[in-house]
């Protein structure tokens, strides 16, 4: 009874000395860095490894942060480090690193019925990546019972289809895969634990189809799905009052839709006589439309990516260094940070002082922020490209593609990242923890937790530019 009223008071004075000296931001960081090492930790417990399987340290740190993550790129063969056990463990640490720390801790709050804080909610308000701390409660609650009931559902789906279809001989196995193939979809992990990814489907287009639209209800964005769902609700009900999608749900899901098409129509447009030359029309399309919505997270593939053409990659990478949505569960620079500087380009052909979209005017700091967000990620992915290149003995192609997949936390990779150095390990690591947390955040990582107004502002000069 004392050990637990010490460890209760020592906990209550640890969150009052983090909460005066430290921004939320930098303890959810704090979180993530603390949630890899229990993950290292757990990776080294022989009950999920097989036996005599020995990993270098710094392979199993990479493993944990990719884990974290959720990008999918490892240094080692799963399956042959770890077993059944193992795989659920990454199962359980892909919900904690897609869905976000304080939402499977709200989640817990919840149904152990345990009062939230205001800074719990302040911490979950930055977690997800909120404006604002009104409602942020509720949408943990139905995004994380929309999340889970997609990969309830599609669980049982794959592991009767995986057994009725023949893909597996024992129940027991097809239900293995099936709820691994649905984790691994929603959370947009990646991790190959079979050695071929899901070749084995790659003319399975009922399976195809379905784990396209588990990458896309995991990467689209929270915020969208509960709208989704509020919009479903007032459709059943026919309410009186109006509703509403909001401007961020627009603009995310505009931007989605038009990464989407555009990558289906060049990847189509690249590889139809080339590398899907021996495939149907229809079968080119599916290919090409797989491949845009798995190279923006998920890192799925139903072919060795070495057999794309160079301009292919490029353009992999191009919509890996993207990404999905914020607040979702995926990396990169986000789709509304794109969809923001291209509207910012379009007024300024225009001569517009604003930037105005679905009768809405964007905020100017969120212009500011989207071009900070696009210039630095760029700037950073730029020169750790260079950097790989002087450290590295790989071709550049096989450098940028593994780059871009760290930081969008997608997972593809030409098979490379085994061969890397511990020094080109740690950057692809950093790329990694980076495109997980975002890019925004670790900028301001380092702005101390208040700054100081100047109150006053300097006279303004005119600049010649171009």
């Amino acid at each position: 009874m004392q050990l637990s009223l010490f460890l209760r008071k020592w906990r209550r004075r640890g969150l009052q000395y983090a909460s005066s000296h430290f921004s939320s931001i930098q303890i959810i960081v704090f979180y993530y860095i603390l949630m890899t090492i229990v993950s290292l930790g757990l990776f080294y417990i022989p009950y999920f490894r097989e036996p005599n399987s020995h990993v270098p340290f710094i392979d199993m740190v990479f493993m944990a942060i990719s884990t974290i993550s959720v990008t999918g790129l490892t240094t080692f063969d799963i399956s042959s480090v770890f077993n059944q056990r193992g795989v659920l463990l990454l199962e359980v640490l892909f919900q904690v690193g897609g869905l976000g720390i304080m939402m499977i801790t709200t989640a817990f709050f919840i149904f152990s019925k345990r009062r939230i804080t205001l800074r719990q909610r302040q911490l979950i308000m930055t977690d997800m990546n909120q404006p604002r701390l009104s409602g942020i409660v509720r949408l943990i609650r139905i995004t994380f019972f929309i999340l889970l009931w997609f990969q309830l559902l599609f669980g049982i789906f794959f592991s009767i289809y995986f057994y009725v279809r023949g893909y597996y001989d024992y129940w027991h196995e097809a239900i293995f895969h099936g709820f691994y193939q649905s984790i691994s979809a929603v959370t947009n992990s990646g991790f190959d634990v079979t050695g071929y990814s899901i070749k084995p489907f790659a003319h399975d287009y009922l399976f195809l189809f379905s784990i396209m639209f588990l990458i896309f209800v995991g990467g689209i964005g929270f915020p969208v799905l509960m709208e989704f769902r509020e919009w479903i609700l007032y459709k059943r009900t026919k309410a009186k009052l109006p509703f509403r999608f909001s401007l961020f749900t627009k603009l995310a899901v505009l931007a989605f839709v038009i990464l989407f098409i555009s990558g289906t129509v060049l990847i189509y447009l690249l590889e139809k006589d080339h590398l899907f030359q021996d495939s149907g029309t229809s079968v080119k399309w599916i290919n090409s439309m797989f491949y845009s919505m798995t190279t923006r997270n998920a890192g799925l593939q139903i072919h060795d990516l070495g057999n794309f053409q160079i301009t292919t990659l490029i353009v992999f990478s191009l919509l890996m260094f993207i990404g999905c949505s914020p607040s979702s569960v995926g990396g990169g620079i986000r789709t509304t940070t794109v969809a923001i500087i291209g509207l910012y380009l379009y007024s300024f052909l225009k001569s517009e002082d604003n930037i105005n979209i679905f009768g809405r005017r964007i905020n100017e700091e969120d212009v500011r922020k989207s071009v900070v967000v696009f210039m630095l990620s760029l700037g950073m992915c730029f020169f750790c490209i260079l950097f790989l290149s002087a450290t590295e003995n790989q071709p550049l192609i096989s450098i940028i593609v593994e780059v871009t997949s760290a930081f969008g936390t997608t997972g593809l990779s030409l098979g490379i990242t085994g061969d890397l150095s511990d020094i080109g390990k740690i950057t692809i690591a950093m790329l990694m923890f980076i495109g997980r947390i975002g890019m925004l955040y670790t900028l301001m990582l380092f702005v101390p937790k208040e700054t100081r107004d100047l109150g006053y502002e300097y006279p303004s000069e005119k600049i010649i530019i171009g």
